[in-house]
């Protein structure tokens, strides 16, 4: 089964969707489920991973509605105010939803670069373990330093990171992303996406040459048992169409034995996630 790891749903609003400035006004309007299944019967996908674009819980209970209308959208990353006291009681209402299999926070939009290390954060995130969640990390290349020291504090918590940390691809920098990232890989509980990387390089001008050094470094760290194909569609489309993403993962992994493919492609978003 071919599963995209990484995708979103909305409809748009210019008040909730603000980060979608002029450059990304291609996506300035809605993308709902019907959208992305004609995208991925093109591309041969089998299911999807939907992940929360909004910080509220009414996003995360959307998501959810989806999920239980589509059969293709496997599994949902939604959004719970983890540094909240009362987190539990929320996680506890949503758990009982077989197709919730993660959380996410938006830690790249936090000002502070260490907030991934705040203890309201930290207790909120121990919680995950024991209703079989997930946790997304998504953070800038600036901030793997706080995020090793993060997931150094929950050694048995199931991580992912989201669009392999975003490097500096359109300034054609591999370090320091390319030593943080081998760091971050040796903790066994920490899986990663291949996404959202044509969206960190010039959108009409990158190539893919340009991208091929960050997934030989993201490959040889992580190995096909923990990487997962992700689309990050539908804000992909500012600079890549749904399709093109997909050939261009599955040339790169056409190196791969078959079975490699098929961790990469499927088999590593089912095992991090507990997709049914």
């Amino acid at each position: 089964m071919k599963i995209d790891a990484h995708q979103h749903f909305w409809r748009y609003n210019a008040v909730e969707y603000d980060w979608i400035d002029d450059t990304m006004a291609a996506i300035r309007r809605d993308f709902l489920p019907a959208d992305l299944q004609r995208e991925i019967n093109q591309a041969g996908v089998d299911g999807v991973v939907s992940v929360q674009a909004r910080q509220i819980l009414e996003e995360t209970e959307w998501l959810l509605r989806a999920a239980a209308e589509n059969d293709f959208i496997r599994g949902v990353v939604g959004w719970v105010p983890l540094r909240d006291a009362g987190v539990g009681k929320i996680l506890e209402k949503f758990a009982v939803h077989p197709k919730l299999r993660g959380v996410r926070h938006v830690v790249q939009s936090e000002p502070d670069d260490h907030f991934i290390l705040r203890r309201d954060f930290n207790r909120g995130i121990k919680l995950l373990r024991q209703f079989g969640l997930a946790y997304d990390i998504l953070v800038y290349e600036r901030q793997l330093p706080p995020t090793i020291e993060f997931v150094d504090r929950h050694p048995d918590q199931v991580f992912v990171l989201d669009h392999v940390a975003k490097p500096r691809i359109g300034d054609n920098l591999l370090e320091p992303w390319r030593e943080s990232i081998r760091e971050l890989a040796r903790r066994e509980n920490v899986y990663c996406k291949i996404s959202g990387m044509v969206t960190e390089a010039d959108y009409k001008q990158w190539t893919e040459d340009q991208l091929k050094p960050y997934l030989e470094t993201v490959l040889e760290a992580f190995g096909p048992r923990r990487l997962m194909f992700g689309s990050d569609w539908p804000v992909c489309l500012v600079a890549c169409s749904y399709v093109r993403w997909h050939e261009i993962v599955s040339r790169f992994t056409s190196q791969l034995s078959e079975n490699d493919r098929a961790w990469i492609f499927g088999k590593t978003a089912i095992k991090a996630y507990g997709l049914e």
